[in-house]
């Protein structure tokens, strides 16, 4: 793949060339600053625009699925509530960035992104493995970034509409373009279907506890806005993503509506040839409201406002150092009466990047200083070695923390009758991880091979204390988590071939009648492989993805089974600028859940026309 390096990515590498990146994709997530993906220390996967495209894929869900250390359990279809596990971290694990802002509920501390309008981004950048020492909180699993589409170049119109299964329809609407000193992309988006019936509960038992066999629908509109100027020195840009939606499910509670909005800013300089300045900050609101058959509950609005400021400094060629200051603060506005409803957390971090020789070294410390509980230190510690025969073997160690969300710390005491009840816990102490792994990797002609070893060791997980009237959130749990990745990619007799295996051994070592058993939700064994292939103005392809067992407990007493999902695709060119494609999901209907008593789409078909001129 080529890559062009704009003025702003030149600014923060003044030691790269293009011949040097061409490549291999650029990634930002793993450092905080741009190096090519086939470098980086890190276990790193990243999603361009045209692998989206190319997978025919329709939520950001869909285009993580399958990728090194990922599964997902989703609650009945499009727009559900839909969990991450990160190599087999918890969801809340995974820290979610949107063009560089951290974006979730302040509250649950958990990011929807089954709600991120795919249409309107342009790159997903994965980085597996701890990374507190750069980025603070959560980033215990690692880190998820979303980059949206940025523009440039002349004048484009884009447009894209869809239906499908489901009575599922889309449409979307771009502009993009700029000149020699500036770039801009607007984008508005629609998506809606009108589902199936989520949950097959039964009363009393388990599931959403009851019995509605109705179809459960979900609507999103969605906007962007990306602009930028660059000038002599440096640049400057401003982004903005909005997403509203509406979802019916299953329960006694059974619909919400809700909204996500992400405004940012950030400004390059280089004052001198070897000191890299970069200015950031930003704003992400969500908002929850809640009904039960058309009548209002609960309603739950956050605020997240970030800011940075970073300093690159080139001491050489191959020597690299990073000083930067985090400021992160989070308010909660509710109908529930939280005790604390704001907190405030600085972070201080530095790292180094080095070359010697054949040999290549990452490390970086932070400090973080937070209103609520204790100041906590991470740190990561990473080599690497590359023979001559091109195989490059890394090692790594690191250490992070989750930081207790406010309905961890603080939600307000709720009884539920006879006495029960349920209250947060304002003296949590964070969630803490100790990681290592170790990897080894090489190319062939047309292809390219990894495999990497991890565990993580996590201690002070928080767990519900159910053994009194009024539940609370405890320190009590402990979890060792042991996995594998690999992955072999190539092109051979005309075909693009990919095939991802991972392999989990994710264990509860909390004491009492559930040690040793496995986390749940997490499948001990995936597999993806995918194939595609030009033919003319035709492209076909397909995904075959491969899920071992599970279980939906603690006690691992509700199983849930293997599956395995076909994807096939088409895509025809009437011309560069005039794409049909169909996508048929799920060929041989196979019935599965990754949820206990929650339903997953059965086979379905997808048309897309697509225009979008050079």
């Amino acid at each position: 793949m080529s890559i062009k390096i704009p003025g702003l990515l030149a600014l923060l590498l003044p030691s790269a060339t293009a011949s040097a990146l061409e490549l291999s994709p650029l990634v930002i997530t793993a450092t905080r600053s741009p190096e090519a993906a086939k470098e980086s220390l890190a276990s790193v996967s990243v999603l361009t625009r045209a692998d989206l495209e190319r997978k025919q894929v329709r939520s950001v869900p869909d285009a993580l699925r399958g990728l090194p250390g990922i599964s997902f359990s989703n609650s009945g279809g499009p727009g559900k509530l839909t969990s991450i596990a990160l190599r087999g971290t918890n969801t809340a694990h995974t820290l979610i960035l949107v063009d560089g802002v951290r974006i979730g509920s302040a509250t649950t501390g958990t990011a929807a992104l089954e709600n991120l309008p795919i249409e309107q981004i342009d790159r997903i950048e994965v980085v597996r493995g701890p990374r507190s020492s750069l980025y603070g909180a959560d980033a215990i699993g690692g880190v998820i970034q979303i980059f949206t589409r940025k523009g440039g170049g002349t004048w484009r119109p884009r447009l894209s509409v869809g239906a499908g299964t489901y009575q599922s329809v889309q449409g979307n609407l771009g502009l993009s373009g700029g000149g020699d000193w500036g770039w801009f992309d607007a984008s508005l988006g629609f998506e809606q279907t009108q589902g199936f019936d989520a949950c097959r509960g039964e009363p009393l038992v388990g599931g959403c506890f009851t019995d509605e066999p109705d179809r459960d629908g979900y609507e999103n509109r969605s906007g962007s806005l990306r602009m930028g100027y660059r000038f002599s020195g440096g640049s400057i840009g401003l982004h903005w993503l909005r997403t509203n939606n509406r979802l019916e499910f299953d329960g006694i509670t059974n619909a919400s509506k809700g909204w996500q909005q992400v405004l940012g800013a950030s400004a390059q300089f280089k004052p001198v040839p070897i000191w890299a300045l970069q200015l950031s900050g930003g704003r992400s609101w969500d908002q929850l409201n809640t009904f039960s058959d058309g009548v209002p509950n609960d309603r739950f609005k956050t605020f997240r406002d970030t800011a940075a400021w970073q300093n690159h400094f080139s001491l050489g060629e191959t020597q690299k150092f990073t000083l930067g200051l985090d400021y992160l603060r989070d308010q909660v506005d509710s109908t529930l009466d939280f005790t604390v409803d704001s907190r405030d957390n600085w972070g201080l971090f530095g790292q180094y990047q080095g070359r010697f020789g054949a040999h290549q070294l990452t490390a970086s410390l932070r400090r973080d200083w937070n209103e609520h509980f204790s100041d906590h230190n991470t740190g990561n510690l990473a080599w690497g070695y590359s023979f001559s025969n091109g195989m490059r073997l890394t090692a790594s160690y690191g250490t992070a923390f989750k930081a207790p969300s406010f309905n961890d710390l603080y939600y307000p005491l709720e009884e539920f009758g006879g006495g029960f009840g349920y209250s947060g816990n304002p003296d949590l102490k964070p969630e803490t991880s100790r990681s290592w792994e170790v990897g080894i990797s090489g190319s062939f002609p047309r292809g390219h091979w990894s495999l990497n070893l991890y565990q993580t060791d996590l201690d002070d997980l928080i767990s519900i204390d159910l053994n009194r009237k009024i539940s609370t959130p405890v320190n009590v749990d402990r979890a060792r988590i042991r996995g594998a990745e690999a992955v072999l990619s190539a092109e051979r007799w005309g075909w693009q071939w990919k095939a991802v295996l991972s392999l989990l051994d994710p264990r509860n070592r909390s004491e009492g009648d559930h040690r040793d058993n496995r986390l749940p939700r997490r499948p001990e064994q995936s597999f993806r492989l995918d194939l595609d292939r030009d033919f003319g103005a035709w492209r076909l392809g397909g995904s075959l993805l491969l899920s071992g067992p599970s279980y939906d407990d603690l006690a691992n007493q509700v199983r849930l089974e293997s599956y395995w999902l076909l994807d096939l695709r088409a895509e025809y060119r009437f011309s560069p600028a005039l794409r049909l494609q169909a996508r048929l999901e799920n060929l041989f209907d196979e019935r599965y859940e990754t949820v206990a008593y929650y339903n997953q789409p059965g086979r379905g078909i997808y048309l897309t026309l697509r225009y979008a001129p050079d």
